[in-house]
Formats: structure tokens, sequence, C-alpha cells
């Protein structure tokens, strides 16, 4: 019923009971006339199919065919990829653009999806992206992996905004990956900060003024401003990672992102951004995701799930001791050996952060030579 290329997949697929490869038939097993059983050999595999298996195959197929995504993407996403078909002059073309396309069709189908065939379709387009993340992770050290965590609603004109950036900047040019969820607030902060590495602080100066004129993500100029920062200053040199979901679909990835991997299931893409940051993540003031995000680091670092704990630094004292006490709880939950294995720290001063990242760096370099 089907042969070639499926959506991106090659393969051999059964018509009736024959085998074929692009029209060709290369094997007929036999059929079961009683029981409408057909019998196929693939390979070193005796496999029986129903005619009833057929047409449910063939209702899948079609179904993967006409979603909207690359079930078998082979590579992370990039800003025009995700954006492909938006024009930061027409602030409504935002609207039949790539990424709005596939948020509409996951809203559409349910966030907890319905139907079988696009529950194949999300996990086999998230397997694909985090089969590419693998790939990018070959030539790039997750060692040097920084994450940095943070309230979306975080506004561009907000004093931790700019800290973030310029901590991000300084980090990236030291050789660290910057890594978040990829959306707006603290992660784009994160993201232009990489974008911005090699540039003065003037630059950075002047790309903030830019970013002031939609302060907010939900300001129709967000995008615009963003891909005019990009091209007054493009960057060639320099990545950044960044992981959002469609969960949070209403809430635009960042562009500054060089590197994006975006998946349908949250969970995913929770793990792996606290996964892959094995250099150590960054909290800064946020809401309920942050606090998600703290724990379960903190999870995985007191078991040591994979074979290090990495650092936690809190940056914003007064968010994460007095008005989130987050940080003094930690505290005394290690020393009353609740939680084991892990290295926390409070600081509103960059170069300290800097100096605490590297000597953790340093360290598990030493380690591993």
């Amino acid at each position: 019923f089907m042969s070639g290329k499926i959506n991106g997949i090659k393969g051999d697929y059964v018509l009736h009971n024959a085998l074929y490869r692009n029209g060709t038939i290369l094997h007929t097993e036999g059929e079961d006339e009683q029981t409408d059983r057909v019998f196929i050999k693939w390979k070193n595999y005796r496999v029986m199919i129903t005619e009833t298996d057929i047409k449910r195959f063939e209702k899948t197929f079609d179904y993967l065919k006409q979603v909207p995504y690359d079930i078998s993407k082979e590579t992370l996403y990039t800003a025009l990829e995700l954006y492909n078909g938006y024009n930061p002059d027409n602030a409504d073309s935002f609207k039949t653009c790539f990424d709005t396309k596939v948020y509409n069709h996951y809203i559409s189908t349910g966030k907890i999806d319905t139907i079988e065939e696009e529950s194949l379709s999300r996990m086999l387009h998230d397997h694909s992206i985090h089969t590419a993340l693998k790939e990018f992770f070959k030539t790039h050290n997750k060692q040097h992996c920084i994450g940095i965590m943070g309230g979306h609603a975080l506004q561009r004109t907000d004093y931790m905004y700019k800290k973030i950036v310029l901590l991000s900047k300084r980090l990236t040019e030291l050789g660290f990956y910057m890594l978040s969820g990829g959306g707006p607030g603290a992660m784009e902060a994160t993201h232009l900060g990489a974008w911005m590495a090699g540039y003065s602080n003037t630059d950075v100066e002047e790309a903030l003024q830019i970013l002031s004129a939609a302060p907010s993500y939900k300001n129709s100029n967000w995008l615009a401003t963003a891909f005019s920062v990009i091209n007054n200053y493009p960057q060639t040199k320099y990545v950044s990672l960044g992981i959002p979901t469609w969960l949070y679909g209403h809430e635009p990835s960042t562009p500054f992102a060089t590197h994006i991997a975006k998946f349908f299931e949250n969970s995913i893409r929770e793990d792996n951004i606290l996964t892959l940051a094995f250099g150590g993540i960054i909290y800064t003031p946020g809401s309920a995701g942050t606090m998600q995000e703290i724990f379960q680091d903190a999870v995985q670092n007191h078991y040591l799930s994979f074979g290090i704990s990495s650092p936690m630094i809190f940056m914003g004292k007064e968010a994460w001791t007095q008005q989130m006490p987050i940080f003094p709880l930690l505290q005394e939950l290690q020393a009353c050996n609740k939680y084991k294995n892990l290295l926390l720290a409070l600081s509103d001063d960059i170069e300290e952060i800097i100096d605490k990242l590297m000597k953790f760096r340093n360290h598990i370099e030493q380690t591993m030579s």
C-alpha cells in the first residue's frame, strides 16, 4: 500500500500479499485465505499481517503525510526555519508562519492528543529532535553547557534582564554554551547575551535600546525588534541552545538561540534542559516553572543521576532568601541530609558567579584527564 519515502522515512511497505520497493515486487510469502492473514518475509523476519492491519497502517501513513511538521527532522531548528513565512514588516504574518501553524494544529488536536495518529506523529517528531540534540553534542562539550532559568514574563527593560545578558555574554566568550527553555523573558536574555558575544558593551546597550520598544513578549513588535537586533549584529562564531515547547506556544520562542530543539512533550523538554546543563545552572527569579526546575535539578544532583553534581547558583539574593526563600530551605535540607551532593551558591555578583563556574569546569576537566 505504500513504498519509497513517507515524510522523510524510507522503507518497504506491504501491499496485500506482496513486498514492494519503489513499485517492484520483491517477495510474496503467502496468504491464509481462512483467516485473511498475509505473511511477508523481511530480512530474516516472517511477519503476519491482516487486511485490517493494512487499512490501519494506510490510515496512519496518510495522517503522517499531512501533519504541518516534519516527523523525521534530521537537524535542530533555526530561527529562520521556525519563523518561516514571518515578515518583520508585517506583524500579521506571524499568524501564518510555520511555528504558528504547528501551534494551531497542536491546539486543535488537543494538548493531550485525542487520536492515536497524532500521538504517533508527535512522538516521532520529538524523537527526531532528541536525536538531533545528540548530534549537536557530538561537537559541543556537555561539560561546558550552562543553563539559565528564570521567569518568562521578565521585561526587556528590567535590570535583571540586562544582568542576565551581560552574564551570558561573558560566559559565552569564555567558551561555555548557554542553554535555556528557549522562550521570552529570562530565557531570551540568556540567548541575547550569547548572540552579543564578541561585541562591545556599547553594542549591547544599543541592542537593548532597540528591544526596549517592545518590553514584553505580548507586544506586537516583540519578534520584529528581535530580528532587527539580529540583522544589525550578525553572529557566526558563537552558539547557544534553546529548548522550548509547543505546550507554551503562546510564548514565542526566542530567535536569538542559534540552535532550537522545540518539543511537543514538555516533560521531555524539561528533562533535557536540566540534564544537558552539565556545567551548572543559574537560577534567576521566576515563578512556578522555575521552582519546579530547582527541585527537579536537586533530585538529579542528590542521586548523582548522571555521575556528577553540577552547581546550582541562585542569582537574586532578595528573591531567593526573602520573597521565595528556597535557598535557605535547600541549605537546611542538605544540613539534615534530606539532600546530599548539592553544590549551592548565592550571589548577585557576575564575576563571582563566573569564578565558581570556571572552578567547577577546571575541576571536572582535571578529574576526567
